[in-house]
């Protein structure tokens, strides 16, 4: 379990009592946080944490290291509070923190060469409920196949490109908010996810998976 309990306290720092604020919107929680609110920062917290954890997830698929580049995301975020400049928003300040993390720790896997698990239970997830479940076991391992055929394609790209798919493709983000997390245009954003689609599509054809008629 994600041990957010663990968040920086510092004496004299006051606390509000109310640990969700869902009244609050984000800026108001990063504003209360800014001014020695840590119950606001907590809330913040606990408001994004589990989408971030999906995001860093897809990216790294290691639960273990999902966890720690989650939880050092927040940790960041709580230390930078001073620099935060308001000109986006704090969510996505927050998600550019956790795809930086996120990017950094897959380089150090490769300069050790630690490789990541050959799964994503995500990717079959996704798979089921396209299909809108009651599939057979024929089906089952079909799309276990192709899941893990989608998983090996997505490492064979780029990173800007397999990030960008990810977060378009799988996180769900609009191409103007992915864009505003990478800082690059949305064209740019719009071209990663056609390219990635389109070498995705003929990577899974070398291995022997049709598209299938819509």
């Amino acid at each position: 379990m994600l041990n957010y309990v663990l968040l920086p306290h510092t004496p004299g720092v006051r606390a509000s009592g109310q640990f969700f604020m869902p009244h609050r919107t984000d800026r108001e929680l990063v504003e209360l946080a800014r001014g020695g609110d840590a119950d606001a920062f907590g809330a913040l917290v606990r408001r994004h944490q589990k989408r971030i954890f999906r995001l860093t997830s897809h990216l790294l698929r290691s639960p273990a290291e999902a966890e720690d580049v989650t939880q050092e995301t927040f940790v960041r975020a709580y230390g930078a509070l001073g620099r935060f400049d308001g000109r986006s928003e704090p969510f996505t300040w927050i998600y550019r923190i956790a795809v930086n993390l996120s990017l950094n720790a897959i380089r150090a896997r490769r300069t050790t060469r630690h490789s990541a698990p050959p799964d994503d239970p995500q990717v079959e997830s996704l798979l089921l409920e396209a299909r809108g479940g009651g599939t057979s076991p024929a089906d089952a391992t079909l799309d276990r196949e192709l899941a893990l055929a989608l998983i090996d394609g997505l490492g064979e790209l780029s990173e800007s490109l397999r990030t960008t798919l990810i977060m378009v493709g799988i996180d769900g983000l609009s191409h103007a908010e992915v864009a505003k997390v990478l800082g690059c245009p949305e064209g740019t954003i719009a071209w990663r996810v056609h390219e990635a689609r389109r070498k995705l599509r003929a990577y899974l054809l070398g291995r022997g998976h049709a598209e299938e008629e819509s």
